[in-house]
């Protein structure tokens, strides 16, 4: 690990996020276009930079993992960091110094604060379609015998219930909404108490029961864990779910 650097830069330079002036930076580590990665600090805060590559447009998918990769570098060194989303730069490590750091250091100390010995973990938990789906077609009462009724319609048949088919198609999709209203209230209700913060995320498939970011201070990391491992216990047959992190805390900084 190497101390915090102090160079004067004139180049324009390209900003991964903002940390304590006397946090450690991970050795060699590089960021877009493989250029060195360094601490540019005042007073208390630090920026973390590397000069912004030239003659081309950011955008490319390496640009945007190299800018991940920078991040969680840090947060997989145990260091608070708050994450600036992709895309932000600045004139040089002068205007770093004056335009972001001494003009924010209050606001900025007082996010870290809010981040600091704590981390950013994600829980994802996504139905096993073939069961659950079994689950509404055997439990439901109205849907379970309007699909055995279907069962029996011969093909020569099929046009005169085509009407009944569109209805249990949505019999179906409302079952599932509310199964997954449901699921949703269980997991969260066993997992939010265990975090000091929550950012839930709209599902973006239909089988997707809960995304959601947890801000865990560290002491409870542990016991976090086990309780999505118990969870997984208890539904894993009907619900996959998955615990990413830690990740830098994208979800529990302001925008801004």
């Amino acid at each position: 690990m190497t101390a915090p650097q102090a160079e004067q830069q004139t180049a324009p330079q390209y900003v991964y996020g903002v940390t304590r002036a006397d946090a450690r930076l991970p050795e060699d580590l590089t960021g877009l276009d493989d250029k060195p990665v360094r601490f540019v600090p005042q007073d208390d805060v630090a920026a973390l930079i590397s000069d912004l590559p030239q003659g081309r447009a950011l955008g490319a998918r390496a640009d945007l993992m190299a800018h991940q990769n920078v991040l969680q570098a840090l947060v997989d060194a145990g260091t608070a960091i708050l994450p600036f989303r992709f895309g932000a730069a600045m004139a040089d490590a002068d205007a770093v110094r004056a335009e972001l750091l001494a003009k924010n250091a209050e606001r900025l100390n007082s996010v870290l604060d809010t981040i600091d010995g704590r981390i950013a973990v994600r829980v994802k938990g996504t139905y096993v379609e073939d069961t659950v789906l079994h689950e509404v077609l055997t439990q439901d009462p109205q849907i379970a015998e309007l699909a055995a009724r279907l069962r029996e319609v011969p093909e020569d048949a099929e046009d005169a219930v085509y009407y009944d088919r569109v209805r249990l198609g949505e019999l179906i999709v409302g079952a599932l909404r509310e199964r997954r209203v449901d699921d949703a209230d269980r997991l969260m209700s066993a997992l939010a108490p265990l975090a000091e913060a929550v950012a839930a995320h709209d599902p973006v498939r239909d089988e997707d029961v809960v995304d959601a970011s947890f801000l865990v201070s560290a002491d409870e990391r542990d016991r976090f864990e086990k309780a999505v491992e118990g969870l997984t216990g208890e539904h894993g047959e009907r619900i996959r779910i998955r615990l990413i992190g830690p990740l830098p805390p994208y979800d529990f900084v302001p925008e801004g």
